[in-house]
C-alpha cells in the first residue's frame, strides 16, 4: 500500500485513515484532524471507550479504492464538522483487506 497523506475535502480541509489497534480490536478511521494524537480525536476516540491504541497512518487514497462508497458516505460526514468517523469495525475485513507488512511506523498513545 503506497504511503501519502491527507488527501483534501470540499472545505480544502485535509483529510486522513487510520488503522487503530484497540483492546476490542481494529478498526478503520476517516479523520480531519491533522495527527491521530490531536486532542480532539483523542477525545473521540475516548468517548468510544477507547484509551490506548496502537495506530498505523493509511493511504486516503487507497482506503478511497477499496471502500468506493461507503467510503464517500463516511468522508461526507468530516465535511460536515465531524472531528472522526469510523469506515470499518470488522476486525476479519480489516485484516484481509490491508497487509501488516506494508503498515509504516506504528504511533502508539496511552493516556
Amino acid at each position: 500500500m503506497k504511503k501519502s497523506h491527507g488527501t483534501t475535502m470540499g472545505r480544502g480541509a485535509p483529510m486522513r485513515a487510520y488503522l487503530v489497534f484497540t483492546e476490542t480490536g481494529p478498526i478503520l478511521i476517516l479523520t480531519s484532524c491533522q495527527a491521530i494524537t490531536d486532542t480532539p480525536l483523542v477525545q473521540a476516540l475516548q468517548r468510544r471507550g477507547i484509551d490506548k491504541f496502537i495506530a498505523y497512518e493509511v493511504s486516503i487514497d487507497d482506503v478511497h479504492r477499496m471502500y468506493g462508497v461507503p467510503f464517500e458516505v463516511v468522508a461526507s460526514d468530516l465535511e460536515h464538522g465531524k472531528e472522526m468517523r469510523v469506515l470499518d469495525f470488522n476486525g476479519p475485513h480489516i485484516f484481509d483487506t490491508f497487509t501488516l507488512s506494508e503498515l509504516g511506523a506504528p504511533i502508539p498513545f496511552e493516556n
